[in-house]
């Protein structure tokens, strides 16, 4: 009789959990997901999808904008110091006009223009170098404000989408427990949308932030050394004006 009773059971298992997980079915399809959704996890998912192109913008314009001024930079230097050693500082104003994207270029260009505009007969005077400092330094602070432009924007998205995730994530989960009280049942059917809602906005914050954040520490380094090689090349400039000057 016990043997009877227990199979019977059990015959009535595997039912049980079909019927159970059939309840549960979700589809992780994109728009499966995206019907599953209330509109305030969509609009969390919206929002991070904006920050993802902003972020992606930024990347590729930065990248582009670095790599060019890398480039021009090395066929810029030797070139401009060839033409100071002979003397021929017109020859090295216009090597650095050539030279748009070159941040050695910018700054060198305004030091050279400035020196220029005291006139190129007489003597060199300390004024003369002094203003020529200054030009490069004011130089130097505009090509760097230049070289950050974007990385504010990477840098509140990295700091910001796994937040803005994790909003996503508390109202998946509010959303899960509100369905398990309207439908009265605690079974994983009730609760399986709003966890897969969670989980999704959580994924997707992770997905924006972790680019953004990555890069940003990239592109902070390359700005660093672009701002050695500028203030490098102040320096070397002011040394060649001093020299300039006691000839």
């Amino acid at each position: 009789m016990i043997l009877a009773h227990l199979a019977t059971t059990f015959a009535h298992v595997p039912a049980s959990l079909a019927l159970y997980f059939e309840e549960a079915q979700v589809s992780f399809s994109v728009m499966g997901l995206w019907s599953n959704m209330g509109w305030l996890a969509r609009c969390v998912v919206i929002l991070l999808f904006i920050m993802s192109i902003w972020s992606l913008a930024v990347i590729i314009d930065r990248a582009l904008y670095f790599s060019a001024a890398r480039k021009q930079s090395r066929e810029f230097a030797p070139k401009v110091a060839g033409a100071l050693k002979d003397g021929r500082l017109d020859e090295a104003i216009k090597v650095a006009d050539r030279s748009k994207k070159s941040h050695l270029a910018e700054v060198v260009t305004a030091g050279l223009q400035e020196f220029r505009s005291f006139g190129s007969g007489g003597t060199i005077t300390e004024e003369q170098v002094e203003s020529s400092k200054r030009a490069l330094e004011r130089s130097e602070a505009i090509v760097h404000a230049k070289l950050k432009r974007g990385l504010g924007g990477l840098a509140t998205i990295g700091s910001t989408a796994p937040f803005i995730g994790l909003f996503g994530t508390v109202v998946g989960i509010l959303n899960a427990f509100q369905q398990i009280a309207t439908q009265k049942t605690s079974g994983i059917g009730a609760v399986a949308g709003g966890i897969s809602e969670a989980l999704v906005t959580t994924a997707f914050g992770l997905l924006v932030a972790i680019p953004a954040v990555m890069t940003f520490n990239y592109f902070t380094g390359k700005v660093e050394a672009f701002d050695v090689e500028m203030d490098n090349s102040s320096s070397e400039l002011v040394d060649y004006f001093i020299k300039q000057s006691h000839r």
